[in-house]
């Protein structure tokens, strides 16, 4: 595998891009390869090198890089329209009637454009309905690049800025638990409760090796915030309409938020973000209510109607059926595959998100493990060895992980988030023949 043009390519980078890179999860080692462009469940890049592809641009790309002739025609015609206006259209209607329809939390909706903005309007509005200001987060989980959320600390405890260019005093205002820790949530509701807006947590750690919960842990964090007059947010920027189908992953483990953000899926590849709950709260936003939330792409005619097109697809198809499948096939292999090569390690992930964590230690009898990927069982002899919030990723083989393992798997023609911590992601496009391929990577890698 050669790769001349890339090197060519990061060294022009390196000029004009800080760290060659427009986002630092992209700063591979020991430099990144350029992509060409997207075929199906594959990538080419800058040199002509094949990838199966499960980074799928980080979650977004639920049916694949070659869109369905249905809505490919649409984001075409919608194009040929002109791209924006600067006043609504009818595809913003649409497509927040679609979310409403099918995510029994939401009844409205504010279109922003980013995951990171979504999780910045959520966390606004949340204290701008309750009157309060503090936050409680997950240690390890992630909310987008704002000041409010990019925070760590001790559990229980007000964070510290994990940035240069945070103020303390945004950090002071929010609070860190570990994930899957009740305890923890219920001590800083016990002291704190009365100062508490929101509670801000991912369903799956997606950004941290796709940690699921433990049984009876999304709906303490429901049972605090509603006993303490606080909001429950759920940030499904990455899991909305890929894990849980149709009704998101508050419908697969059945625990309805205040307050739900989204985007990835619902933008179908392009920029998009949004803000879902009952019209109360939503309708706290400008211009019916005094929280204030504005932007000049938001409600982007050409990203709607890609998000809408993209779940139109998904509902009228076997989408969900395809990519889960698949999932439970993948997983269940590494599962397989460890077995023999690394029991120590866990398999992670919900649906069509997977990933391998190089844990150190777990018992080597597999016998009645679950079988396609950790559920958090109390019953499986791994259970106290899985992974249950970022500590246990923290202390994961990363170093391994990333030097040997990522570079390994590129050598064999498949395609991985950059580190540990980020989830992978399976597309409609992806076949029972890509995961055949997939699993003899493994194999030669591990």
């Amino acid at each position: 595998m050669h790769d001349d043009r890339s090197r060519e390519l990061y060294d022009r980078a390196l000029s004009v891009l800080p760290g060659g890179v427009s986002s630092p999860v992209r700063a591979t080692r020991p430099y990144p390869f350029f992509v060409e462009r997207g075929d199906g469940a594959h990538v080419v890049d800058a040199d002509g090198n094949k990838y199966v592809d499960y980074v799928m641009g980080y979650g977004p790309l639920l049916l694949g890089h070659d869109l369905p002739q249905a809505v490919e025609s649409a984001i075409q015609s919608q194009l040929a329209d002109g791209p924006m206006y600067g006043a609504p259209a009818e595809v913003e209607v649409e497509l927040a009637e679609f979310i409403a329809r099918h995510v029994r939390s939401v009844e409205m909706v504010r279109f922003v454009n980013s995951g990171t903005e979504a999780t910045t309007s959520a966390v606004r509005l949340a204290r701008g309905y309750t009157g309060r200001d503090k936050i409680v987060v997950m240690q390890g989980g992630y909310h987008g690049a704002q000041p409010s959320t990019l925070v760590e600390g001790k559990s229980g405890g007000i964070g510290s800025p994990i940035s240069d260019g945070i103020p303390e005093a945004f950090a002071e205002e929010t609070i860190t638990v570990p994930f899957n820790d009740a305890e923890a949530v219920r001590a800083v509701f016990e002291e704190r409760g009365d100062e508490i807006a929101a509670v801000l947590a991912e369903p799956i750690l997606g950004n941290c090796a796709s940690v699921g919960p433990v049984e009876g842990y999304l709906e303490t964090l429901r049972e605090v915030t509603d006993d303490h007059g606080a909001l429950l947010v759920f940030d499904e920027v990455m899991t909305g309409f890929r894990v849980g189908g149709l009704q998101c992953a508050q419908g697969k483990f059945g625990v309805e938020p205040d307050l739900t953000t989204l985007a990835k899926v619902i933008g179908g590849g392009f920029p998009v973000g949004a803000v879902g709950g009952p019209a109360e709260i939503i309708e706290q936003f400008t211009p019916t209510g005094d929280v204030f939330q504005a932007g000049t792409y938001s409600g982007h005619p050409l990203s709607l109607t890609a998000g809408l097109e993209t779940l139109r697809f998904a509902a009228k198809n076997d989408v969900y059926d395809h990519v889960n499948e698949l999932g439970e096939t993948l997983r269940s292999g590494l599962t397989d595959i460890l077995e023999d090569r690394a029991p120590e390690y866990t398999v992670t992930g919900h649906d069509s998100m997977f990933k391998v964590v190089f844990t150190r230690e777990g018992p080597r009898d597999p016998e009645g493990q679950c079988e396609a990927g950790c559920r958090q069982d109390p019953d499986c002899p791994r259970y106290d060895h899985c992974p249950k919030n970022s500590a246990d990723v923290d202390a994961a083989e990363t170093e391994r992980w990333e030097r040997l393992f990522w570079p390994a798997m590129r050598e064999q023609g498949v395609f991985l988030t950059a580190n540990q911590y980020e989830s992978q992601f399976l597309s409609y496009a992806h076949t029972e023949e890509d995961v055949e391929e997939t699993l003899e990577a493994y194999k030669e890698a591990l």
